[in-house]
């Protein structure tokens, strides 16, 4: 706590400075992963008694681990020999609002996902993964997605902002560490809501409890990084990497132990049509858990190869523009598509002439934002283009549901207000994609190589690594 706090500081300032170094904030994700646990301990009451104590059991095993950790590799609890009367202070960049409540969000985000690998397991152990099982997951998934949505929103803010890179995305390491749960968190949402709505979809039962694993691997990456040579602090200790790596076998290990031995058991479900809503639900699934592989893929190759051969590499942007966009693009084309399909089998035809209208929107974009522009590359024009068709398309859903084309104002917003959250969740989440899209257009002509890099060590970007 005294490298990064003195009795000076603002309150808010000297809380931040409790996760502003490696110890704390290994105290505040073993405290985080006690709080979701103690969560479901008070607030599971609706789960089956034997479900909700192996859930218990799985969330309190990886709470020892860490613990374990923090004891042996990283104790917040050491003395100080000569205690200085006051402490040092926090870096002035890292004493922002913004950055200050962007750490907790991240690991609300990071920890809550543990929630999702304690049901997947236990539902392995049950032999039993149904809508039922989707339905106790869903709001804890759900959660611990939007803390680390926020989480990232906050970081990519603040980075904007603070440090005038011109831009919120530079595919740095830290960045990927969140980017990666993210992405195996929204397709395991998807999975929950299509088994707790259709009771079927044997491939979409399978793709739940697959994600439900992917979570934990993908929860425990940022830990892993920020111990490696990719983060920015903490590679002077092997140690802690050893261990965090040692902790992500035994449970990733496990956890697929569980799933062979197990797997042959599990109650299948039904078929469906591949032109449906489960259907656009496994396409869905796939782009993103192959994004995800994308990323993790160059991420870490450059770590493979260093401790393989020695060489030192950087994969940046270019790397990730040329394999994460061409997986994008067809998702971001099919996005709206998925709410208006029907069940089980859907007229994909039918859905093509609803959304002719945010097609016309898109196209109509493209024209004038490349005329605007005066030639040159298609590329921005097209991304902003998608961009509009994203969120015209998600709203078609709602103008649909309410008729609000079709009927008095009054009535469209009677229907409005008795759709359910659900509607309007995936509606606000889809045009909150368009908006991401739009936002990745730099304006600025900040490079995002080598400078940026060396600031972001310079300064201990993230303190929650």
């Amino acid at each position: 706590m005294f490298e990064n706090s003195h009795s000076a500081k603002p309150l808010v300032y000297k809380l931040s400075g409790l996760w502003g170094n490696h110890e704390g904030s290994m105290l505040l994700w073993v405290l985080i992963l006690s709080l979701f646990g103690a969560l479901v301990a008070l607030f599971g009451s609706n789960l089956p008694a034997r479900l909700k104590a192996t859930v218990l059991a799985v969330q309190s095993t990886i709470a020892v681990a860490f613990i374990l950790f923090i004891l042996v590799a990283s104790n917040p609890f050491l003395r100080i020999q000569d205690p200085p009367f006051e402490g040092r202070d926090l870096n002035p960049i890292l004493q922002d609002p913004g950055l200050a409540i962007h750490p907790p969000l991240l690991y609300l985000g990071y920890v809550g996902l543990s929630i999702a690998f304690s049901f997947a397991i236990a539902a392995l152990i049950d032999g039993r993964i149904d809508a039922a099982w989707a339905r106790w997951v869903r709001p804890w998934t759900l959660l611990a997605w939007m803390f680390l949505t926020l989480g990232i929103a906050m970081g990519s803010y603040w980075a904007y902002y603070t440090l005038g890179w011109g831009g919120w995305w530079f595919w740095d390491p830290v960045e990927n560490a969140s980017l990666m749960p993210w992405l195996a968190t929204t397709a395991l949402l998807h999975s929950a809501l299509v088994m707790e709505k259709t009771r079927r979809a044997q491939s979409v039962d399978h793709s739940a409890r697959d994600l439900g694993l992917l979570a934990l691997a993908d929860r425990h990456l940022p830990g892993a990084l920020g111990r490696a040579d990719v983060g920015p602090r903490f590679a002077t200790d092997p140690t802690r990497g050893v261990f965090i790596l040692a902790i992500l076998v035994f449970f990733i290990g496990g956890s697929l132990a569980l799933f062979a031995l197990r797997a042959p058991v599990l109650k299948q479900g039904g078929l469906f049509a591949p032109v449906s809503r489960e259907g656009a639900l496994v396409l869905n699934n796939l782009f993103l858990v192959s994004a995800c592989a994308t990323v993790f893929i160059g991420t870490l190759y450059p770590l493979a190869l260093e401790a393989l051969t020695g060489e030192k590499i950087s994969v940046g942007a270019p790397f990730f523009n040329a394999t994460f966009a061409p997986l994008f693009v067809p998702l971001l084309i099919a996005v709206p598509f998925g709410p208006l399909l029907a069940w089980k089998r859907g007229d994909l035809f039918g859905v093509a002439q609803r959304l002719l209208g945010a097609a016309a929107i898109g196209v109509i974009t493209v024209a004038v934002v490349f005329a605007m522009e005066g030639g040159g590359p298609i590329l921005v024009p097209f991304a902003i283009g998608l961009a509009l068709y994203v969120i015209a398309g998600a709203l078609m859903e709602i103008v649909e549901r309410t008729g609000l084309l079709k009927v008095p104002l009054a009535t469209a917003f009677a229907r409005a207000r008795g759709l359910p959250r659900s509607a309007w969740g995936a509606a606000f989440a889809h045009v909150g994609l368009g908006i991401t899209l739009l936002g990745s257009r730099r304006r600025d002509a900040v490079e995002p190589g080598t400078h940026r890099r060396a600031q972001a060590r310079a300064i201990d970007l993230d303190p929650a690594l």
